[in-house]
């Protein structure tokens, strides 16, 4: 038997009886960008808002740790912009609204940062499963952005027993695997950036030596 609606933050959503998401229902876009919903990861696909559940310590510690090091690295290089979740993004014209963990713009591309949501798709989006968003990040969204041509898309994985990291660029409208080699990864797409995997699993490290690594400098005597 279907639940009946209840009222999320104001607005009539039906509880989900599926383990990915915990409720949904019908919402016009604009209402969608207006929603200030209190809860979870909320995202809007063929006219319907789904409500997912909160992050974990875990997962937050790794969408903190890659917001500021990209973050710090774009604002030391002058190269773009970074933002995080809850911002909406909507990469395709038509095509649902999703509120990646971290996306990266470059700067000859700011004019598609809106004041409620980027319109158009970013140069580098980056997911970080939680169990409920294990089939989304990986199969539903892939597709999702590389239609929309998302030049590159990471996927970090640190569920318990999992800690995984895959990363992909854009190769004739599909993504192909650009895998790390001896623990690196080198972007294709944040020229001179390159990440070590295991800084992901490590919660002790710090941010600040990390990017000086990358920079191959003391970042702090380059940023006010």
């Amino acid at each position: 038997m279907a639940q009946a609606p209840h009222l999320i933050d104001g607005r009539q959503l039906t509880p989900s009886e599926s383990p990915e998401y915990i409720a949904s229902g019908p919402m016009p876009f604009d209402d969608y960008l207006a929603w200030d919903h209190e809860g979870g990861l909320v995202e809007w696909v063929d006219g319907k808002a789904y409500v997912y559940m909160s992050a974990t310590y875990e997962h937050q510690q790794i969408v903190d740790f890659l917001s500021r090091l990209v973050g710090l690295w774009a604002e030391a290089t002058g190269s773009g912009a970074v933002l995080t979740a809850p911002y909406a993004m909507r990469a395709e014209p038509g095509g649902p609204a999703r509120e990646p963990d971290v996306v990266f713009v470059a700067s000859e591309r700011r004019d598609r940062l809106h004041s409620r949501y980027l319109v158009g798709p970013p140069d580098l989006a980056i997911e970080v499963v939680s169990p409920d968003s294990v089939a989304r990040d990986r199969a539903t969204k892939r597709a999702e952005y590389a239609r929309a041509g998302i030049r590159e898309y990471w996927v970090i994985d640190a569920r318990p027993g999992i800690r995984r990291a895959e990363f992909f660029v854009l190769r004739d409208s599909q993504f192909v695997d650009a895998p790390a080699v001896d623990g690196v990864y080198r972007s294709a797409v944040l020229e001179g950036f390159w990440l070590r995997t295991d800084w992901l699993w490590d919660g002790d490290v710090r941010v600040l030596s990390a990017l000086a690594e990358v920079l191959g400098r003391d970042p702090l005597g380059q940023m006010s």
